[in-house]
């Protein structure tokens, strides 16, 4: 991490999965002088072995705070993340664009995390709030997209006490259009063990990575071609 000291004046909320696009965003966040309110969701993911990581990620980077919110969006459905659906495995890239909206896109989630992070911006007095959406990798989700984060600044800043009273807040999004290898880049030049990150869709019953899915496949396939060993996947001989 940057030897630089927060600038406690400087907070913002950083949202923080456990994997490694957040973990890299909080990198971000912290090596600019914020001081980092993580915020992280237990919403009835089938990965919730990801709130481990985004505890281990939170604590090894001195955030000032970390809160986990309950929201159950199992009760909806609709996504193979958080109903009885089967997540895709073994596909290459190419298959992966071809499907425009994946299976395990959560109806809604980045919407309904922001507000929270908007709400929690609004009682911390934080101006900033940043989170690891990327528009390169081919997840095809439609609210990782600029235009809905731009839509989404703009109506923070219509729909709150502190927009109104001339506050403006800005989402930042760091990654957005950064390919996964200069994504793990920059962590890496931060600082960022991306040992003690989780981002597989299917862990096994143990909570480890199962090294096929989507997820798995792309942060795989980046660390290969920066001649490095993903080393969340260290239990695999892959």
């Amino acid at each position: 991490m940057s030897e630089s000291l927060p600038n406690t004046s400087r907070r913002a909320i950083v949202l923080l999965s456990g994997g490694l696009d957040s973990a890299t965003t909080l990198a971000i966040a912290m090596n600019q002088g914020f001081a980092c309110h993580a915020l992280s969701f237990d919403y009835g993911q089938r990965h919730d072995v990801e709130l481990q990581s985004a505890k281990r990620v939170g604590d090894a980077m001195g955030v000032s705070s970390h809160q986990t919110i309950q929201i159950n969006l199992r009760d909806f459905g609709g996504s193979a993340l958080t109903d009885d659906i089967d997540v895709p495995k073994n596909r290459n890239e190419s298959q992966m664009v071809e499907d425009d909206i994946p299976v395990t896109y959560v109806p809604a989630r980045n919407t309904i995390f922001l507000s929270y992070a908007l709400a929690l911006a609004e009682v911390k007095g934080c101006g900033d709030i940043f989170i690891g959406v990327n528009a390169v990798d081919y997840s095809g989700y439609p609210d990782c997209r600029p235009t809905f984060i731009n839509a989404f600044e703009k109506m923070a800043n219509l729909a709150t006490k502190a927009g109104v009273n001339g506050k403006l807040l800005t989402i930042h999004t760091p990654l957005i259009q950064l390919p996964k290898t200069e994504i793990i880049e920059r962590g890496t030049k931060l600082g960022v063990d991306y040992g003690l990150t989780h981002s597989c869709y299917d862990p096994d019953e143990q909570g480890r990575a199962c090294g096929c899915c989507d997820s798995c496949t792309l942060r795989k396939n980046a660390f290969e071609q920066l001649g490095l060993k993903d080393p969340v996947l260290s239990h695999l001989d892959i």
